[in-house]
């Protein structure tokens, strides 16, 4: 093959046996796969027209702008790089706002001049092969859900099923395993290698060991740690989740105060579609912005992986870069179930990722710790144990609950484990433990 030919075929997206069943259907009286209708093809048949700003992404309250060039390429206005499909375009801006994110549907997500470009793929079908199984629209789609799916998770469950922000974050469910993973320094890191694990645990550094100050404060809610915990402590399978907030520009202090955990299951994500907009459409209605997301490390170390500080330099470049100016984007790694812990609370660790060096641009970020005040809250809302029993609910028949009856060591239950870690964000009012005790026997109910 030709490096033109090679060139012209992963521009277009498609794997060597799908460019040799193209060729043999170059004629319209044939069927041309699903992937084989790609915006090249609309350009060539003018269903489309080149543009700037013609391409348009919407996603939990963000908006991107694409330039569609006459190759059939993307060019991502806010920062001119160039994709070459829609579904590259759109998983990599969903990452931005959403870690979790391990695909994007593309052509489902997209929109050309305001309409999806899955809808031109149709016309065109109609057009040009009317006979065709009109399935093959939306196989493309099915696609990328099942790969989601397989490897992770979009917003939800684990926003690590999801978060899509954030949701992520897609964070794998079965890339944490319990053996022991050793944390390396990111001193001894070096330029970034291909064939290192993803899920290589790296120690945080300190500010001032890299000789810079914490370019923010941050100021955490309670309740946001009580909720952020307790949805954690729920499955042995990693939780995803976002968190909401204020960013003051005058006094340069990040408020977080709400935690919006996300709900959906594994390649749900006609699920995981509406957790989102719940959760986009929960923040507007509060006057709250994105400032951040978590996720959880069920049994291992609450330290970020190299995976994880890719993710958190993606979503903080995306505030950086929007209109609204620097924004700060907090991560928050969470360890319920963690023997290395000290005592039954949970190790819960924000942190932030600096850029490496300018001398070192293929260096992974550095990923530092962050120093945050915690803010005792008077009550308990109804908004957070609303948003608790809706988390029982959700997990209620799931295979990965933890048994709460079980024994986390020999003298505390899981049930015990949970309430002991959650009396370290207790409200000032102290009638929120009956309040809680009503939580937990719902979780009793449920095994």
């Amino acid at each position: 093959e030709s490096d033109k030919d090679e060139e012209e075929r992963k521009g277009r997206g498609l794997s060597g046996g799908e460019e040799s069943e193209l060729r043999s259907s170059s004629g319209r009286g044939s069927l041309l796969t699903r992937r084989g209708i790609t915006l090249r093809v609309l350009l060539k048949d003018g269903l489309v027209e080149p543009g700037d700003g013609a391409l348009t992404i919407h996603y939990l309250g963000k908006k991107f702008v694409g330039d569609l060039l006459t190759d059939g390429k993307i060019r991502w206005v806010e920062t001119g790089q160039i994709f070459n499909s829609p579904s590259a375009w759109a998983t990599h801006c969903k990452r931005l706002v959403n870690p979790a994110k391990k695909s994007g549907c593309g052509w489902a997500s997209v929109r050309y001049r305001g309409q999806k470009l899955v809808q031109y793929k149709t016309s065109w079908l109609h057009k040009y092969q009317p006979s065709a199984d009109m399935s093959l629209v939306s196989e493309e789609e099915d696609e990328d859900e099942e790969e989601e799916g397989k490897t992770a998770v979009s917003v939800g469950r684990r926003a690590s099923d999801k978060l899509s922000v954030p949701c992520p974050a897609d964070i794998m469910v079965a890339r944490r395993t319990d053996r022991e993973r050793i944390p390396v320094r990111y001193g001894n890191l070096g330029a970034r290698d291909p064939s290192r694990d993803p899920h290589t645990l790296v120690e945080l550094s300190a500010f001032s060991a890299i000789n810079r100050f914490q370019p923010f404060n941050v100021a955490v809610s309670s309740n946001v740690l009580l909720l952020m915990d307790f949805h954690c402590h729920l499955t042995t399978s990693e939780v995803v989740g976002y968190l909401g907030g204020r960013w003051d520009t005058t006094t340069q202090l990040l408020t977080v105060l709400r935690a919006f955990p996300c709900r959906t299951r594994l390649a749900d994500k006609e699920s995981a579609s509406a957790v989102e907009e719940e959760i986009c459409q929960n923040l507007f209605m509060r006057g709250l912005s994105l400032v951040g997301w978590y996720h959880s490390h069920p049994r291992g170390p609450a330290l970020p992986s190299l995976q994880d500080i890719d993710s958190q330099m993606d979503h903080q470049l995306r505030l950086q870069g929007s209109n609204n100016g620097f924004q700060p984007c907090l991560g928050i790694i969470c360890g319920p179930y963690y023997h290395g812990n000290q005592g039954v609370a949970s190790t819960i660790t924000p942190f932030w990722v600096v850029p490496p060096p300018e001398q070192r641009p293929n260096d992974y970020g550095i990923p530092v710790a962050v120093e945050v005040t915690y803010v005792q809250d008077n009550f308990l809302t109804s908004d957070v144990l609303n948003e608790m029993m809706l988390l029982v609910d959700y997990y209620r028949t799931a295979p990965d609950i933890v048994q709460f009856s079980q024994y986390w060591c020999p003298d505390t239950t899981m049930m015990d484990k949970i309430k002991g870690s959650l009396s370290g964000h207790a409200p000032k009012d102290q009638a929120y433990s009956q309040i809680l005790e009503h939580v937990y026997s719902q979780l009793s109910i449920t095994q």
